[in-house]
């Protein structure tokens, strides 16, 4: 009874911590956030404690950009791996019966054996003609039995290949979406954090240069306080469609966090990457914002760019570093424009995060 009520009053003590962060920071008591609070109190995820404390580090706050992407990347993943279970053990499933069938099948295939053995035997003893008849025709119903049972046994095993491809594309599917903003369609946090690494690796093994995209939507916090949230994931779809039009090939994109982006950029020195900015850039501010239920023109969305250039000796955090400083120099500079780590401006604003 005591373990009872320990689990009660810790579980308890979780739920007023969760409901005393969606007060403070004055957000929405929906069970999203409710949930992402809970999990925070506990301790028991991380990752999502240490985005969560990076973002508030960083902001302030958690707007509901952020809370959005915090929840697909750190918890929708945990149902993500519960629908994976479920296809997995409907895979073990196909393959059991499959193997039950197989094991009828060779018993039948033993008592075939047996009989032809044992109608070669008859056969030698038969002494006239109905005996060899009738040996012949128990043969020819153990033959036709036999031949059902490999039919049976063909049409299950077609059957079988057909719904373990169909398993094998639904976890595809599932992978892929675990990987995806449901949002704009680009790579979410998690597939970033792969993705990143592994091109890390690889460029400081084959010495290949490498840059990282950092950007940011200005005043993005405007446009949700304005004209509502339904507005603000329009503006954050316009900018992944920009980037879908924009960035080709091996490079990669991704939503990194609320209203921030990121592009990596293998095979790319600082001054190709700054060309590519720009582009992204240009491409953002030449679409107009139009609010969808009245038409009316709304302005134009622009975005502020960090690039920092893989060096030897870095790693990705110190790459992200520098990309996320020099954002930060460009939104200090009057937004709308790129910034990169050989700028004086991102020179002063690493001085005056030393100072």
């Amino acid at each position: 009874m005591i373990k009872v009520l320990d689990e009660h009053e810790r579980t308890m003590a979780f739920a007023e911590v969760a409901l005393g962060q969606v007060k403070s920071l004055r957000q929405t008591a929906v069970p999203r956030n409710y949930e992402i609070w809970y999990v925070y109190a506990t301790g028991y995820n991380s990752p999502l404690n240490k985005i969560i404390n990076e973002t508030l580090a960083r902001h302030g706050k958690l707007t509901e950009a952020d809370l959005e992407q915090i929840y697909e990347t750190y918890l929708s993943q945990i149902k993500t791996t519960d629908r994976i279970d479920k296809v997995g053990a409907r895979v073990i499933g196909e393959i059991d019966d499959v193997m039950t069938l197989i094991s009828d099948a060779l018993g039948m295939s033993a008592s075939y054996d047996d009989s032809l053995s044992g109608a070669t035997q008859k056969l030698s003893v038969a002494r006239d003609r109905d005996q060899i008849k009738a040996i012949v025709e128990t043969l020819v119903q153990s033959t036709r039995e036999m031949r059902d049972t490999n039919k049976a046994l063909e049409d299950r095993l077609s059957l079988s290949k057909n719904e373990i491809s169909n398993l094998q594309q639904s976890l595809e599917a599932i992978r892929a979406e675990s990987l995806t903003d449901p949002l704009t369609g680009l790579g979410n946090r998690k597939y970033f954090d792969r993705s990143i690494e592994m091109a890390v690796q690889n460029a400081l093994a084959s010495g290949e240069p490498l840059s990282l995209l950092m950007f940011d939507i200005d005043h993005f916090k405007s446009f949700n306080d304005s004209y509502g949230h339904l507005t603000g994931d329009q503006v954050l779809r316009l900018v992944g469609m920009s980037l879908k039009q924009t960035i080709k090939g091996q490079d990669i994109t991704a939503r990194y966090g609320g209203e921030e982006f990121a592009v990596v950029l293998p095979n790319t020195a600082l001054r190709q990457a700054l060309t590519v900015a720009d582009h992204i850039r240009r491409a953002v501010m030449a679409k107009e914002l139009k609010k969808k239920s009245t038409g009316e023109i709304l302005g134009r969305v622009t975005i502020s760019v960090g690039v920092s250039m893989l060096k030897p000796g870095d790693d990705t955090d110190s790459l992200i570093e520098r990309a996320d400083g020099c954002l930060y120099a460009a939104k200090r500079n009057g937004r709308n424009r790129v910034i990169c780590e050989v700028d004086p401006e991102y020179a002063a604003e690493s001085h005056s995060q030393v100072a």
